[in-house]
């Protein structure tokens, strides 16, 4: 697809669910914007660096990224450019939700800095819950992209302007904190690693700053660009945050004092599972949002309620917990954001991987064999596996990752079904729909 028809289906996208005022600025004292021209995709900017709110609001970016006009990259970089390394492997692109990490502003010379980049900024990411538990549900790549000058236009100042693969750029729409990047660039290094579900832009730059591009990729298919400063601690947390709307699907939980339009909302219910029309005691009649954790502590700090404020109105809608990573920087996802998170994951990741090929029948001596991520959480908890031959369950073989077919004491020459059911039990997940995601299955034809 051409990046006119890419623009086209963003631009319907947009007309359906966008709302009439998109912010630019921050909360404070924030203007209303006129929609830049149709097809622009739809930013998040990142929230100040004193780290008050998550986020400040959508805005559509209409330029691409601001590069040189481009010296040619010699033959040794260009021999460097787009060279693809798994930087973390935790099994098949098919069974794991896979992150693609793409650098900006690292000149050939600097793309061993790159990689200690990724691995630091993976290793915060990672630091933080649900990810700290569930970091062997991903693999990360990362695609080398060369770029002629180091550093990225904006840093230090918005005279700067350099010559970079991607095209990134602070004060994108005049917003010094936020980090735009050129989509199709990006694309054309990101479809060099397999499948991506999710990719993250490093900016080779210490200054605060980051974006959001929250709309899944409609030709490769990935949820979304998150951009981040390499060298800033804080710039962290808005990848984090931003990965809350592009796998959780997560609505900001934040609000604009005294903004014309945002006083009150007077809509129908959101579609996001953490705003609300509805009060505490009316959405645990209807049954429905978050109702099934209503006064569960929350690791956020306090409660799960309904606290007015969220989806940036004042009034009129309620979030789950008073501050939450979806409102703040440096705060955890609540419960509901936490359940929704890993709901995501499991979008794109199985909690088990086969080994032994299930397209064949297994004789003697063969054994079905599969692989079984290992949780990392505090609790110890991990994925539950347990055994079936023809429906009945094998207690016996509970917890086992392999079972051979001499085990199975086959008593006839009959075809046989062997399964092996997986699935994460866990606690912080209590919508049953969302828990059908947790558990797979994979089955085997067995004989002697």
């Amino acid at each position: 697809m051409n990046r006119a028809a890419r623009r086209a289906l963003r631009a319907a996208a947009a007309a359906a669910g966008a709302t009439a005022l998109l912010l630019a600025a921050g909360p404070v004292g924030a203007t209303a914007v006129p929609r830049p021209a149709d097809g622009a995709p739809r930013v998040e900017v990142p929230g100040p660096e004193d780290g008050a709110v998550a986020g400040s609001g959508h805005i559509r970016v209409t330029s691409p990224g601001r590069a040189a006009s481009g010296a040619r990259l010699s033959d040794a970089a260009r021999a460097a450019d787009g060279k693809v390394t798994k930087a973390v492997d935790n099994g098949p692109t098919a069974d794991r939700l896979d992150v693609v990490v793409i650098g900006d502003g690292y000149t050939a010379a600097e793309l061993d800095r790159f990689h200690s980049d990724t691995q630091a900024k993976w290793a915060e990411i990672t630091a933080v819950e649900p990810y700290a538990t569930y970091r062997n549900l991903f693999n990360v790549w990362t695609v080398d992209a060369v770029s002629h000058d180091s550093g990225v236009t904006g840093d230090p100042d918005r005279g700067t302007v350099r010559d970079t693969a991607l095209g990134s750029y602070f004060w994108c729409e005049d917003i010094e904190r936020l980090l735009c990047i050129d989509e199709e660039k990006v694309d054309s290094y990101v479809e060099k690693a397999p499948d991506a579900d999710l990719v993250i832009v490093l900016a080779n730059s210490a200054k605060y700053g980051g974006a959001g591009y929250n709309e899944r990729s409609a030709t490769l298919g990935y949820e979304g660009i998150s951009t981040a400063s390499a060298g800033n601690a804080k710039s962290g947390q808005v990848a984090i945050h931003e990965t809350g709307h592009s796998l959780g699907k997560l609505a900001d939980e934040y609000w604009y004092p005294d903004t014309p339009g945002y006083e009150k909302y007077e809509g129908p219910e959101p579609a996001d599972s953490n705003t609300s029309t509805l009060t505490a005691d009316r959405m645990a009649a209807a049954r429905t949002k978050w109702h099934r954790w209503l006064g569960e502590p929350s690791p956020d700090g306090g409660t799960v309620g309904a606290y007015e404020g969220g989806g940036y109105y004042a009034t009129g809608l309620f979030r789950p917990t008073d501050n939450s990573l979806m409102r703040v920087l440096g705060k955890p996802f609540n419960l509901p954001g936490t359940e929704a998170m890993i709901a995501g994951f499991y979008q794109h990741a199985k909690p088990v991987s086969a080994l032994t090929p299930t397209d064949r029948v297994l004789r003697l001596p063969r054994r079905a064999e599969v692989s079984v991520p290992r949780l990392t959480g505090a609790d110890g908890r991990q994925l539950d596996v347990r055994w079936y031959l023809d429906g009945r369950e094998l207690k016996r073989f509970a917890g086992r990752t392999d079972v051979a077919v001499a085990e199975l004491w086959l008593l006839d020459l009959r075809t046989h079904r062997l399964s092996v059911t997986v699935e994460d039990r866990t606690p912080a997940v209590r919508d049953p729909k969302a828990a059908e995601s947790l558990r797979t299955t994979l089955t085997w034809k067995v004989r002697l």
